[in-house]
């Protein structure tokens, strides 16, 4: 017995040495990691549970001249679920009045929700999108509805918030407005002023720590590191909405009146070369207009009689020949080395000046001038247009711009035909935005100045950066060649080729010009137009210049020429600007403020600096600027309306004391 007790007790010694010993080993290793390998543990544990998220900065918003909006970054939401998190008896006694609440409030039928949401709970799913592109106002309400009511940690409601890019105008001006898009390679593009001013309008982005804790979530750590983003500055444009849309509908009419493949328009302040309405409209596959590409800056071809205002100034400034110089038509077809130079219409008188040439576009009396003058030194009048700056771009802030082509003398460009056919916008390639920027400097004086699309960059109601008027050439030609050369321009209208959009009621300036296009290829098997007006008004002192391309008119009644398809568009600009915007005889201050303008920028200044413990009045205040407003001051805000809009009423009325718990509700309008 005494034997059998030794035993055992001798296995229960050994049992414990054996737990010493191995908890010993334990200890050991445990100081053994924690020495060689602690740091490296505790680094791995960190980057598991904190990491650092980047905090976007707001992006500017792009305002038109007049202070309306073009382009602003608004709050866009994902409804998601986590189907683990509510518990049975929630999520069983709920999933019905939820999916109703949601069917009438997006609008799927009711058994469209409550299918998702039960197929998630069986499979136990942790992330399915419910709803894609949720604005705040719904967001707001998607957190009242059954089981949602309950928070995040509860329901298993998820919200991912996203910015988007909203445009207020729609497809007017779009692309020059500009916009970001995605390539066939993943890669983000940018296009018009959204893409040229991405540096001034993106801001610098923030980052800070956050901690991972329950169900997946992260609260922030504030530390020494935490950088606040930097928001993006405001960029004006030159644009005026009223003007843009008096030209993007009159272009549009005009393309579905003719059944034309695309077109454009600019209208452009003559002194300071602000653009102030910009329309490019292309037939889409269902027929209908859209702003697809910029025709106005990137499509250069060939200009065709447009271009024969080089001709006059080469002819006047060189003192080759006057105005008055008679030129045989020779019944309206010349030949030079085999090829034909044709007027459009060959009857009427034969022998006429140079100036009646001009007025109705006569392509042989502008082509002998030419020829005769230049033929022994062509070299001479291409110096002239280089001189002009016809032959590059004009390096504008918009990507993107067509490259000129002037054939030079003494190059393989060079033929017998070149002098000739460039006489009448031939052999020559320049894009509508240099043709009118030519023009635009007859109207000036003589002084070419850059077109531009924006006017100042700004930091709420403070100026960052102002752009002032670019001269390109000081004088293109002397003052009397431009007092010559603007009496041709407006004879034109009178008597010339564009006599039918003539109104004693107010005077316009300008050329016709009816270009081919593929007339070379396949023996002009598809031949088309291209029909055009540019030019200014009023005659006198010229405020604006505008330029209209319209590409493949119907060829029907033979409708296409340039006086017919683009001088009514022409025509009706000028008439709605000149009738609804009164032009004064006095030069304005080019530095003055637009009062509309300084309200908007103000109004936000001035509340955000008031008193932050007081309701501001935010009535007739942009939706967007109240909600940060209000935010700033701890408030929730809820809203109903346009999200766009502005405020019409507020729920707690002005002046009241601000107490952080409050909702306050806005009606937009």
């Amino acid at each position: 017995m005494v034997r059998e007790n030794n035993s055992i007790n001798y296995r229960i010694y050994l049992v414990f040495l054996l737990i010493l010993l191995f908890a010993i080993a334990i200890v050991c290793k445990l100081t053994s990691i924690q020495w060689k390998y602690g740091a490296y543990y505790r680094k791995l544990a960190e980057r598991n549970t904190i990491k650092t998220f980047i905090v976007p900065a707001n992006k500017g918003s792009i305002y038109s001249s007049d202070g309306s909006l073009l382009a602003i970054s608004i709050p866009e939401y994902t409804i998601a679920f986590n189907a683990t998190i509510p518990s049975d008896k929630n999520f069983n006694g709920k999933v019905d009045s939820l999916s109703h609440s949601l069917s009438k409030l997006f609008g799927k039928p009711q058994s469209y929700y409550y299918s998702i949401l039960t197929k998630a709970k069986q499979s136990k799913r942790r992330y399915v999108v419910i709803q894609n592109k949720v604005n705040y106002s719904n967001y707001v309400l998607v957190k009242k509805l059954p089981l949602f009511n309950l928070g995040s940690y509860k329901s298993g409601l998820i919200a991912d918030l996203h910015t988007i890019r909203a445009y207020p105008l729609g497809a007017i001006a779009r692309r020059t407005v500009g916009y970001t898009s995605i390539d066939n390679k993943g890669n983000s593009i940018t296009f018009g002023i959204e893409g040229s001013y991405d540096q001034y309008l993106n801001g610098k982005d923030g980052k800070i720590l956050k901690q991972k804790i329950a169900h997946g979530e992260y609260k922030p750590i504030r530390d020494e590191n935490e950088v606040e983003p930097i928001d993006g500055y405001d960029v004006i444009s030159t644009i005026d909405v009223y003007i843009q849309d008096i030209a993007h509908h009159a272009l549009l009419d005009a393309l579905k009146k003719f059944d034309a493949e695309h077109g454009c328009v600019v209208v452009m302040e003559t002194k300071t070369g602000f653009v102030k309405a910009i329309a490019n409209l292309g037939k889409g596959t269902d027929s209908k207009y859209y702003e697809q590409l910029n025709y106005a800056v990137r499509e250069k071809g060939e200009p065709g009689s447009t271009f024969k205002l080089v001709d006059m100034i080469a002819l006047l400034e060189d003192k080759k020949v006057d105005t008055s110089k008679v030129y045989d038509r020779n019944g309206g077809l010349i030949t030079f080395f085999g090829k034909d130079v044709v007027d459009s219409h060959r009857d009427g008188p034969q022998r006429i000046s140079l100036a009646k040439g001009f007025e109705i576009s006569s392509n042989t009396v502008l082509v002998k001038a030419v020829y005769e003058n230049y033929k022994n030194n062509p070299k001479q009048f291409v110096d002239r247009i280089n001189n002009m700056g016809l032959n590059k771009p004009l390096g504008l802030c918009i990507k993107g711009e067509g490259i000129p082509f002037v054939p030079q003398p003494n190059t393989p460009k060079w033929n017998g035909i070149s002098l000739p056919w460039i006489a009448f916008g031939y052999g020559v390639e320049v894009t509508p935005m240099q043709t009118l920027t030519l023009y635009n400097a007859i109207a000036n004086n003589g002084e070419m100045i850059k077109p531009q699309f924006v006017s100042e960059i700004r930091d709420k109601n403070k100026t960052i950066k102002k752009f002032e008027k670019e001269i390109i050439n000081p004088k293109i030609c002397f003052e009397g060649t431009v007092k010559k050369l603007k009496a041709l321009l407006e004879n034109v209208v009178k008597k010339g080729t564009a006599k039918s959009i003539y109104s004693k009621n107010f005077s316009m300036a300008g050329k016709t010009g009816t270009a081919q296009g593929n007339y070379g290829i396949n023996n002009g098997v598809n031949k088309h137009y291209i029909s055009s007006f540019v030019g200014f008004f009023p005659v006198d002192k010229p405020k604006f210049s505008c330029i209209v391309v319209i590409h493949k008119p119907s060829t029907k009644n033979n409708n296409y020429y340039g006086a017919d398809v683009a001088g009514p568009v022409f025509k009706r600009i000028a008439q709605k600007i000149i009738t609804d915007l009164p032009i004064s005889d006095n030069v304005e201050e080019l530095n003055k403020k637009i009062k509309k303008q300084e309200q908007n920028y103000s109004s936000y200044s001035k509340n955000l600096t008031l008193n932050n413990q007081l309701i501001p009045n935010l009535k007739g205040m942009p939706g967007m600027d109240a909600i940060a407003l209000l935010e700033n001051k701890g408030l929730k805000v809820k809203l109903k309306g346009n999200l766009l809009g502005k405020v019409k009423s507020q729920s707690i009325k002005p002046n009241v004391a601000v107490r952080k718990s409050n909702t306050i509700e806005l009606i937009l309008q």
